[in-house]
């Protein structure tokens, strides 16, 4: 069914297993790996950067030569790491992890970092994770028995770090759940730890507007984000591999495609925007846009009603201080139940 639904907030409308030399011996339903050449935690598989793959271990490096074991800041499974000395979506330098054909559920924990990207399949996972020991989960189907996996770059000058790995098998299909992919800024992006950063995108808050288990949330936004640089960069690459129809793509992006260092015209924009649509839409997924919510002193329609209602004072307190465009926690919540809210509405079950 093709379909259209225009959302905003401008016009509104996001078995563990011992320490053993082998994951062949029987098939698992959780493998938990503890990365660098420190101590192994109990029940976790102990990888050092040397460690290469073969198909009698059934895990390691592709290219250890290209790794190295390094410290982290933190205690148990983060005290220690290995850090990515080539990286990128497409490289072959990835934790190979031999797996039945399925659904899997992939924690990923990493070392010490700014700022860093989880790729795994060849396209991104997990976009910018920040600070020391930085946590993230996503699903992914494994369709060749194997799983590749690398930390890569979010940030560049920083360093890709992996502390931990722990995935669980949730379906013999290897078909992800029922998904609402997340594309935009920094006022819609995922922030670090994810249950008590201070700052964090609406992206990041949907999921506790959503009935339990009625979609899992893939927040792809990323600060700083343009429309070219999303369709170009990786991002939509991610969201187009996954993909299908019962699914839903809400893009928010705008507020930095006027900075004139990303030299895109509004014709350019709106033809990107346009291209990007079709995109998903020929995946058979719905399009939800979200025009930017603009700044605390700027508000149109659904946004604007709500913080009208509360006033000036309780608006400005639902924004990181002397900044009246990221949103607080708190905001950030705010700006997520409106969206939920709206989608509710339109008749998106699962709010």
């Amino acid at each position: 069914m093709k379909k259209w639904i225009a959302a905003g907030f401008v016009m509104m409308l996001m078995l563990c297993f011992g320490k053993i030399e082998s994951i062949k011996a029987a098939e698992q339903k959780v493998y938990q790996f503890d990365f660098g050449s420190g101590s192994v935690e109990p029940d976790y598989i102990g990888v050092k950067a040397s460690d290469r793959y073969n198909s009698s271990k059934g895990y390691g490096f592709q290219t250890p030569e290209h790794m190295k074991d390094v410290a982290a800041s933190g205690t148990g499974v983060k005290s220690d790491a290995v850090q990515f000395l080539a990286y990128g979506t497409k490289s072959d330098n990835t934790f190979n992890i031999d797996l039945p054909n399925g659904l899997y559920e992939v924690k990923v924990t990493l070392g010490n970092t700014a700022r860093a990207s989880v790729a795994a399949e060849g396209v991104f996972q997990v976009i910018n994770m920040t600070g020391d020991g930085a946590e993230d989960t996503f699903q992914i189907p494994v369709t060749d028995g194997q799983l590749n996996l690398l930390v890569t770059e979010g940030k560049a000058g920083t360093n890709f770090t992996l502390s931990a790995l722990k995935i669980k098998k949730l379906s013999e299909q290897p078909v992800t759940n029922r998904t609402i992919y997340v594309g935009g800024d920094s006022t819609v992006c995922n922030y670090y730890p994810l249950n008590s950063s201070k700052q964090a995108g609406w992206g990041q808050m949907l999921p506790q507007f959503m009935k339990k288990n009625a979609f899992q949330v893939r927040n792809m936004a990323s600060g700083g984000q343009f429309a070219r640089g999303f369709r170009n960069n990786g991002q939509l690459e991610a969201i187009l591999k996954y993909i299908k129809p019962g699914d839903y793509f809400i893009l928010q992006l705008g507020i930095n495609d006027t900075n004139p260092k990303n030299n895109e015209t509004e014709a350019e924009f709106k033809e990107i925007m346009r291209d990007m649509v079709r995109q998903v839409k020929a995946k058979g997924a719905e399009v939800i846009l979200s025009a930017p919510q603009g700044r605390a002193t700027d508000f149109n329609v659904l946004s604007s009603s709500y913080f009208t209602s509360i006033g000036p004072e309780k608006t400005l307190a639902l924004y990181m201080d002397g900044d009246t465009l990221h949103p607080n926690r708190a905001g950030a919540g705010d700006l997520a139940r409106i969206v939920a809210q709206e989608l509710k509405k339109l008749g998106v079950n699962g709010f």
